[in-house]
């Protein structure tokens, strides 16, 4: 199983992103940091290059990186881009986390319970 998953709609808006930033040949990096109402809460930006702790993955055309310190945490997530009638924006869905929070950016797991901070 590798360790994110990026689906064809969120390749094609991330692709789309990229290219209006500047950054066609640049990478999606998908990080995990403490914080967030339920202690991690997830976060994705563009990179030129690679870090040297980064697995590199690719999918429909966009080069994703993930830390491997972040990698047993995010083993199996989905990430999605789904538009409704409000607009649009990216879904996360990640088998590990036993508890999020309302607005769906913050969770925590089993062995990971991160550093939750007041909101």
């Amino acid at each position: 199983m590798s360790t994110v998953i990026l689906t064809e709609a969120a390749a094609y808006e991330v692709k789309s992103m990229m290219e209006q930033n500047g950054m066609p040949d640049g990478y999606l990096k998908i990080s995990v940091k403490g914080g967030g109402c339920t202690g991690l809460s997830y976060g994705m930006s563009a990179e030129e290059a690679p870090a040297e702790n980064d697995e590199i993955l690719k999918y429909y055309g966009v080069k994703v990186l993930v830390d491997k310190t972040d990698a047993p945490i995010l083993n199996g997530t989905t990430i999605d881009f789904k538009q409704s009638l409000m607009g649009g924006g990216f879904a996360i869905e990640n088998p590990n986390a036993i508890a999020s929070c309302g607005c769906g950016s913050s969770f925590r797991t089993k062995d990971v319970t991160g550093t939750p901070e007041n909101c």
